[in-house]
């Protein structure tokens, strides 16, 4: 089951297509569904998740907590909306793009995808840019 919840007035407008986009990657990357809950914030809201559980004193735009057992993905998605919106102009994308990229990036990692070297990074990003590709043809 995948929910969608809102700390903040920003609210999906395609959660069905969604869902059945990250079901697929899932899917795709050999693993099943267990319970993915996407919570939709503002920066107060992560930092104060950042600094409780990972004692990072900075602005991110996700936090995943993991609760993958085996082939079963499962866990929590904290997505702030202001970090989205403000990378999007960043790297002159649109704001569904970046988000898209965000909500697929947590999932990878529940699959086994690292980021923290250049090379596990450069293998996320061309996953990261399939998976947002057939996202259009969903």
């Amino acid at each position: 089951m995948i929910s969608f919840n809102y700390e903040t007035d920003f609210k999906l407008t395609n959660e069905t297509k969604i869902s059945n986009w990250i079901i697929d990657v899932i899917s795709a990357e050999g693993f099943k569904l267990g319970e993915i809950n996407y919570i939709f914030c503002d920066d107060d809201y992560l930092l104060k998740l950042n600094l409780e559980f990972l004692s990072h004193d900075t602005l991110t735009d996700i936090i995943s907590f993991d609760y993958t057992m085996g082939k079963e993905i499962s866990g929590d998605i904290y997505i702030s909306v202001e970090r989205v919106e403000d990378n999007a102009k960043d790297f002159k994308v649109d704001f569904d793009s970046e988000l898209s990229r965000v909500m697929v990036h947590g999932v990878l990692h529940y699959c086994g995808y690292k980021d923290k070297s250049k090379e596990d990074e450069s293998q996320m990003r061309l996953k990261e840019n399939y998976y947002i590709d057939s996202l259009s043809n969903i």
